[in-house]
């Protein structure tokens, strides 16, 4: 796995919750929402991929007011490896960037939600990238 996140930063970042009665909502129903990951790519020039992750929170109810919380973490990768060998890219995409950048993202999550009144966002400290990887393989 020959690869080097060469600059990592927040490419988007959404946190509206656009009245009142939404964040008391949100505040005595957090169980009702989960996370969604979501992960793509794009060449940026030979052997230099950007890998945005992106984190969002989704109402699991239809009958919720919509929040929009949503975090674009970008990764600039240089690869040391052939862009032809796929398997072995999807799995850096896919699995190895975001294993290594879902601290941050987490982090940042985290706070938006704290210095926004949230005391007990609970987040997942890790996700298995390795297991959704191959989940979504078969």
């Amino acid at each position: 796995m020959s690869y080097k996140i060469v600059a990592k930063y927040i490419k988007d970042l959404n946190f509206v919750i656009d009245d009142p009665k939404n964040f008391f909502l949100l505040t005595k129903n957090i169980s009702n929402y989960k996370i969604k990951i979501d992960i793509k790519s794009k060449i940026l020039k030979e052997k230099t991929i950007e890998v945005d992750t992106a984190l969002s929170l989704n109402s699991t109810k239809s009958d919720f007011d919509k929040i929009d919380v949503k975090i674009v973490y970008s990764a600039i990768i240089e690869l040391g490896i052939n862009l032809s060998d796929k398997k072995e890219l999807e799995r850096i995409i896919l699995v190895n960037v975001p294993t290594e950048i879902y601290p941050n993202i987490r982090e940042i999550f985290i706070l938006l939600f704290e210095k926004s009144g949230f005391k007990d966002v609970k987040i997942e400290k890790i996700v298995d990238f390795e297991k959704l990887y191959l989940q979504s393989r078969n």
